[in-house]
Formats: structure tokens, C-alpha cells, sequence
């Protein structure tokens, strides 16, 4: 541990999680100002009333109080505001499509079989993923050209206000009806090609590290503009078609009309095949197969293969002056292209079997808590939940605008997506209540039986009998959540493909929907309605409301962390800006000599901060790495990501972060927290009224801990984890107070905080506990004078032995001990 200097200071760098925060509450004042930043990303400090920046609150140590900065790095703007961003919700299913790649089993090195099931699975994931597109564009073409155009302003129809000019002048219609098309792919277009530019002076993290810490294959994909444009052109290609006359061929016998069907099918095939070929950057070299094609694929390819797509989608529109009362091809089209989605779905379900088996042992050795999820069969049901989506809301508008104009006719294979989702909506009702029902008898066999599932909340409540009735509630819950997240997506996906197996076998073997399935179809209607409509009054609602908006956002922000790697029409990845940007800055202050840089995460913060420490460690010179720290709070870096992302995030990584850290990795966890948990150690135990686990050391190894330590405001501290009391105790004379349980929001209102970040800057040692002495209640605690600043030292095998007796909830602690007041006004952060 470094000794600090005189002039010693702290920089604690902030970085908070999904759905945004104001930079008052990130930095817990009551004005805050940007000091560095370009809008997007801000980095802000606390204001005084001149909007000046403030110095932070003391950082009380067990030698002397250090200065402390607090700055706060502000990217809610990123995913969240306005139009464009609300907007980005509709491309949820391909979002998911684009994460699903980012959760394939890891290559262990040395397996030839590993490599090429690993090559085969990522072309065939970017191929489905090129197919919703392609599923997305027939969709728009179903609704504008054959229901609104062909039907709706069909000469003599009466649809909406009846026979006008539109309906008599042939190429009006077929405009009407090609715009929308032409339209989304503009949309498209322009969503795939935003990028977040960092910062001036800032280097972009090189791709394919191979350090083994987190996060070091996040980085930007170079394949991006070749995977837009193959989208973009299979898009174009499939609406020429499908208004052409569909997979059969043209339903014109003129030249042209033959020529542009064919170019069109051309445009389908060809990016298809290049999207499943082509290379992976994360892992590829030089001289892999994919060279050749990403030469192929060069600007000056791309912009003839655009000119070409839209000359082609141009001269259509002039071919087909005069619209037929209904569209060929168009329940065909969707047929292929839906069927083509699941079989290229239940492709990478069969091979994710056998690439999950070879890459068992690289997790095998672990306990069964921090395995991957499904075996490392994740990506699956996550790639068809977003493929059943992506066809259900296309059905669900078009549904939902047949029934707004009263009139028209849909392809009959629309019949069977009512009926897949209206199966789907019965069976997700039966094993929803039973859900219920089983998790409710759960519960009330413990309560009957009096078990205890939190004994952890025993020991942080101890003495404390009302707060602990409502921490073991809020443990049990939490709990419950972290174990059992992941079934109910699996669930989801096996419902929904439950209700697909029907409707593929009845309209396979061309049934007709009638007697004992029509009540099923009309439950479909209603739940795909039910689905468009909510979809599209929450994007209404983000963009009216920015509250509304962030709530919409938390799924897309956890999607937009990844980097376009299976689908380019996503939301740009934040992670691209957010980490090197954070590196940045971490560097100008650690380029002072006195400077010691704490880098405090919460939530999905965490995983940016965990992430920017790692690229931190690459980069620098011991001498400032060593000066170097991380704090997380309320982090999902152990039970969600490595499971599921375990070659991105795997548990090794995070092994070798703390050991390049030393102890100076401080998580603050809490058991009422549903979303975050511990992250340093695991196999905890309540024993002789210790807390016992096993987690990463100091010295870099895993292992047996000693005992946890009862720190002076209640938390109990084992290795890297300090476990916080909630209910917080106090209310503490000076500082800001959180009552009730906190959950998942509010980390920096706990006392315990201030040590933490002490801790992670090396300026306290984790097995030594400050206790100041007695204090009368309401007043604040003195500052320790020179002589007495020599700490007490807890014995390990005697973790509670210093422990002050608690009183109860609501009463006044006469004897614990205060933390260090802060001299800086805080409010609440939102949850």
C-alpha cells in the first residue's frame, strides 16, 4: 500500500447505470456543472452557488482526512430523448438478435471442432439476423402495398373516404404504396449509420485484446458498413420481389418486369450469402478466409451495390404502373421468409449444443451459482424470442390497420401468427399462474416451517428485530429474482415456440382455421393488437416524457452496451464512447503524482467502470497503475454477466481484474438488492455467527477468506464485498438519510460508502477497523487528534468482537459510532 503524501487527494470518478440519472444526484448535490465532456458524455462536478466547481467532501482515513474530488460521468443522453432514441424501441428484436452473438459459448484454444462449430454459429446468427430485416421489409410491403395500395385505394373501393383522384391514377397508388417502404429503409439506414465520436485526443480500444480481462473484445466491429449495407440492399431486393409477384416469379410476362424480379432475387441471395460468410474481426487475422470478402465489400463496392439496389427498386416502381386489386405474392413471401427465420433459429439451437459441451471445460471447475446460464445454451432462446417478436409486431400493426380502415384482406398465412401467438397467450397464462402458484406455496413453506433464508440479514440486523422482519422479505424476493431471471426467459421462448409448433404443422398440412381453433386465433388478434399498440404508445410516451423514456430505455440500454457484431441496425454501442473516454480521463489525473483515481460503478456502471479499469491496467505504468481503484455498487459483474456472456465477461476475467487491483476492488452489495450482488466472493455461510466465503484474495489468488469484519456503521466487510445493512442504521448526524429499504438505488447514502472508496485508493487497510469513540447522541463526532489516529486492529478469527450492540429500529444509537460528516448537501438519487 502506497503511504500518502501531504498533498495526497482522491478523485472519485462516478459512473452511473441504466435509465440516466441528473448529474445533481449522480454527484449528490445540490447543483452540479460540467467540467469536461461534449454533451453526450459530461463529466460534471458539484457546483457551488456561483455555479463554480466544488471540492468534494472530506475522505476520513484512519491517518489524517485527504481531499477528495467528486466528479461524475453523465451518458444517459446516449440512449434516452427525443424521437430518434424513442424510436430505437422498435428495433427491439433486432437488438436482441444482435446481444444473442455476444452470449455464444467461449472457443476454448486448442479445439478445431470449438473453431468451427464457433465460425458456423456466428455466420448463421448474422444470417438470421439479416432474415429479420428481410421479415421486417415484407411485413411493410404486406401493409402498404398490398392492403393500402392494392386494396384500400383500389378503384370503387370504399375504404376510408371512398373512390378519389388516388384510386384513379394508377401510378399514385403504386407511389403510395412503395413510399413507406422506400422510407423505412432511409430510417434504417440512418439509425445504423449513427456513431458516438469520442472525445478529442481520446484512442479508440484496439479490437481482439488478448489480456483475458473484461470487456477485451468490446470494441467497434469494422465489418459494421459492409453488414449495413448487405441489410440494406436484402431489404430493397425483398420488396422489389414480393411487388413483382413474389418467390414464384413475375406475375407480368414484360421484359422489364422479368429482369427487375430477377435482380431483385439477386439482391436477396447475394448479401445472404456473404452475410454467412463473412469473418469474425473480434478473433479474425489478416489471413483468414474472410479477406477476401471484406475486400469485396470495399467503399467503392458498397456504393455501386447501394446505386444498383435502389436503381433496381426505382425502375419497379416505373414497371408497375398499375397495382392488381391484391398482391400475388405477398402471403408467399412472408411464408419463406418466416420459415427460412426458424430454420435458421433451430440451426444455431442445434449446434449451440455441442459448441456449449466443448466449452464446458473452461467453466467446469466452477460452482454451480457462477456457471453460465442453460449451459451456455443462452443465446438460443434469446435469438428466438427476438425473431417470434420481430413477426409478431409486423402482424400485430398490420392487424391493428386492417382494422382501422375496415377493409381489406390479409395473407392467409397471418391466420397462423394468430393463431401461434393466441396458443402462446394461453399457454404463458397457464404456466404464469403456475409460476405463481409454485413460487407462492415456496414461500409460505418457509414462513410455515420458519426457515431462514437470509441468515446473512440475521447478522447485519442483529438486535434489530423490526428491521430484519423487512430485510429477510426483501432478501427472499431478491433472491428469488436473481436465481430464477433466466428460467423466465427460457420459459418465454419455449411458450412462444409452443404456440409456433401448431400453427407451422396446421398451415404445412393447409388446415383451414375453424371450429376448436378459432377461439385460439382470436386470442392471438387481440394479444398481437395489444402488443402493437403498447409498443407504439410507449415510443409515444418516450418521446412526450424523458421519465417515461428512461423507464421504456432499461432493456435498450443494457442492449446498446454490445457493438454491432451480429446486426447493424441497432442502437450504437455507448461502451464505445463511455470507456475510452473514462480512460481518458482517469489518465490526466493520475498524471499527477499525488493523485489517486477511484473509478465508482454502479450497476450497469459498474460494468463500464470494471471495463475502463481494465483497459487501465493494459495501458499503465505500475507507478500510477498502483494508485488506481475501483469501487461497484449494486453490480450484476457476478450473477448475470458471466453467465451470461461467458466469452466476454467469463469469471477468470474478473479473476485476474482483482489481482491486478490488490485488494483496491471494493463492491457494495446489498441482500435486498434484486438486481446487483456480491461480486468478489461466492459459497457464503453463516457459521458461529461468522460470515464465511470464498472469493478473490489480495495477492491475486481465489480462495478460503477469513471471516468477515464488522465495520463501524454495521456493514460486514468479507474480501472484496462489503455486505450493507438495509434498513440503513442511524439516522447518522451529518449525513444524508435514506430510511426504508433502498434495494437497488441510493448506494452513496450508506456511510459505508466513504470507506469503501478509502479503501479502493489504498488509503485504508481492509483488515484494520476505525473505531472513534463514543459520541453523545445528536452531536457530531470530533475529528481524532494526531495522537490518537492509531487505528484498532479486529482480530480475523473474532469478527464480531468490537461490534457495538445495535438498538432497536427507531431508536437512537448511543453507542455506534458516527461516520464523518460530509460538509456537501445531497439529495436522493431517483430510482
Amino acid at each position: 500500500m502506497l503511504i500518502p503524501g501531504p498533498d495526497t487527494r482522491v478523485v472519485e470518478l462516478r459512473v452511473h447505470g441504466v435509465q440516466g440519472t441528473t448529474p445533481q444526484s449522480l454527484v449528490d448535490a445540490v447543483a452540479a456543472v460540467d467540467v469536461a465532456g461534449d454533451g453526450l458524455g459530461r463529466v460534471v462536478r458539484p457546483a457551488d452557488r456561483l455555479r463554480r466547481p466544488a471540492p468534494g467532501p472530506v475522505l476520513h482515513t484512519p491517518g489524517r482526512p485527504v481531499s477528495r474530488v467528486v466528479e461524475g460521468y453523465v451518458w444517459g443522453r446516449m440512449t434516452s430523448g427525443g424521437w430518434a432514441k424513442a424510436t430505437w424501441a422498435l428495433l427491439f428484436p433486432f437488438s436482441l438478435a444482435n446481444v444473442a452473438h455476444w452470449m455464444l459459448p467461449p472457443v476454448p484454444v486448442g479445439s478445431t471442432a470449438a473453431h468451427l462449430l464457433g465460425l458456423a454459429l456466428r455466420g448463421l446468427l448474422r444470417l438470421a439476423a439479416l432474415l429479420l430485416t428481410v421479415l421486417l421489409i415484407a411485413q411493410l410491403a404486406v401493409v402498404s402495398l398490398d392492403l393500402l395500395a392494392a386494396q384500400c385505394l383500389a378503384p370503387g373501393s370504399t375504404c376510408l373516404w371512398g373512390p378519389t383522384w388516388l384510386s384513379g391514377t394508377p401510378w399514385v397508388r403504386t407511389a403510395v404504396g412503395l413510399a413507406p417502404i422506400a422510407l423505412a429503409v432511409l430510417v434504417l439506414r440512418q439509425v445504423s449509420s449513427v456513431d458516438w465520436r469520442i472525445g478529442r485526443g481520446v484512442p479508440a480500444a484496439a479490437p481482439g485484446s488478448p489480456s483475458g480481462l473484461p470487456g477485451a473484445h468490446v470494441a467497434t466491429d469494422p465489418d459494421t458498413p459492409a453488414l449495413r449495407t448487405l441489410h440494406l440492399v436484402a431489404g430493397l431486393g425483398a420488396a422489389v420481389v414480393i411487388a413483382l409477384g413474389g418467390p414464384l416469379g413475375p406475375s407480368s410476362d414484360g421484359l422489364a418486369a422479368r429482369v427487375c424480379w430477377g435482380l431483385g432475387v439477386v439482391l436477396v441471395a447475394l448479401p445472404a450469402l456473404a452475410t454467412a460468410v463473412i469473418d469474425d474481426p473480434t478473433g479474425g487475422a489478416p489471413h483468414r478466409g474472410g479477406r477476401w470478402l471484406r475486400a469485396a465489400l470495399g467503399v467503392r463496392p458498397r456504393r455501386v451495390l447501394n446505386a444498383v439496389a435502389w436503381l433496381v427498386f426505382g425502375a419497379t416502381g416505373v414497371v408497375l404502373t398499375r397495382l392488381p386489386v391484391r398482391l400475388p405474392g405477398a402471403d408467399l413471401a412472408v411464408q419463406v421468409v418466416a420459415g427460412s427465420v426458424a430454420l435458421v433459429c433451430a440451426a444455431i439451437g442445434v449446434l449451440l449444443a455441442p459448441a456449449a459441451l466443448l466449452a464446458r471445460r473452461t467453466w467446469s471447475g466452477l460452482p454451480r451459482d457462477l456457471r453460465p446460464w442453460a449451459g451456455g445454451w443462452m443465446a438460443a432462446p434469446v435469438l428466438a424470442v427476438a425473431a417470434l417478436l420481430g413477426g409478431g409486431f409486423g402482424a400485430g400493426v398490420a392487424l391493428a390497420l386492417r382494422r382501422v380502415l375496415g377493409h381489406g384482406v390479409l395473407p392467409r398465412g397471418y391466420d397462423y401468427i394468430t393463431l401461434l401467438w393466441g396458443v402462446a397467450g394461453v399457454l404463458g397464462l397457464l404456466v404464469a399462474t403456475a409460476m405463481v402458484a409454485a413460487t407462492g406455496m415456496v414461500r409460505w413453506s418457509s414462513l410455515r416451517r420458519d426457515k431462514e433464508w437470509a441468515r446473512e440479514a440475521a447478522l447485519l440486523h442483529s438486535g434489530r428485530a423490526r428491521d430484519l422482519t423487512k430485510a429477510a422479505r426483501a432478501w427472499w424476493w431478491a433472491r428469488w429474482e436473481q436465481r430464477h431471471s433466466h428460467h423466465v426467459v427460457i420459459v418465454g421462448a419455449f411458450v412462444l415456440v409452443g404456440g409456433a409448433v401448431p400453427a407451422a404443422w396446421l398451415r404445412l398440412r393447409g388446415v383451414d382455421l375453424s371450429g376448436w381453433v378459432r377461439p385460439f386465433a382470436t386470442v392471438g388478434v387481440l394479444v398481437l393488437a395489444l402488443l402493437a399498440l403498447a409498443l407504439l404508445r410507449a415510443v409515444w410516451l418516450a418521446a412526450r416524457r424523458p421519465d417515461a423514456a428512461r423507464q421504456l430505455g432499461i432493456l435498450a440500454d443494457l442492449a446498446a452496451f454490445w457493438p454491432r457484431e451480429a446486426h447493424p441496425v441497432v442502437p450504437p454501442c455507448y461502451a464505445l464512447k463511455v470507456v475510452p473516454e473514462l480512460v481518458n480521463r482517469v489518465r490526466e489525473h493520475l498524471a499527477e503524482p499525488d493523485t489517486r483515481v477511484v473509478l465508482a460503478g454502479h450497476s450497469q456502471g459498474s460494468l463500464l467502470a470494471a471495463v475502463a479499469a481494465a483497459r487501465l491496467l493494459e495501458e499503465l505504468p505500475e507507478s500510477q497503475a498502483a494508485r488506481l481503484g475501483l469501487v461497484t455498487a449494486g453490480s450484476q459483474l457476478q450473477w448475470a454477466y458471466p453467465r451470461a456472456f461467458p466469452a466476454v465477461v467469463p469469471h477468470a476475467s474478473l479473476a485476474r481484474l482483482a489481482g491486478g487491483l490488490h485488494g483496491r476492488w471494493r463492491a457494495l452489495c446489498r441482500g435486498t438488492d434484486p438486481l446487483g450482488g456480491a461480486v468478489t466472493t461466492w459459497d457464503r455461510q453463516v457459521y458461529g455467527g461468522m460470515l464465511l466465503g470464498v472469493g478473490f484474495r489480495a495477492d491475486g489468488t481465489t480462495g478460503a477468506l477469513p471471516p468477515a469484519q464488522r465495520g463501524p456503521t454495521g456493514a460486514l466487510v468479507l474480501g472484496g464485498d462489503h455486505w450493507l445493512p438495509d434498513p440503513q442504521r442511524g439516522p447518522f448526524t451529518g449525513r444524508r438519510w435514506s430510511p426504508g429499504v433502498n434495494g437497488h438505488r441510493d448506494y452513496t447514502s450508506d456511510p459505508e460508502w466513504d470507506r469503501a472508496v478509502a479503501m479502493a485508493a489504498g488509503l485504508h487497510d481492509p483488515g484494520v477497523v476505525l473505531v472513534p469513540p463514543a459520541r453523545v447522541p445528536g452531536t457530531l463526532m470530533p475529528p481524532l487528534p494526531a495522537s490518537s489516529a492509531r487505528p484498532r486492529t479486529v482480530p480475523k478469527t473474532a469478527p464480531n468482537a468490537d461490534a457495538p450492540p445495535a438498538p432497536r429500529s427507531g431508536e437512537p444509537p448511543a453507542t455506534e459510532p458516527t461516520p464523518e460528516p460530509t460538509t456537501n448537501p445531497a439529495r436522493p438519487e431517483p430510482g
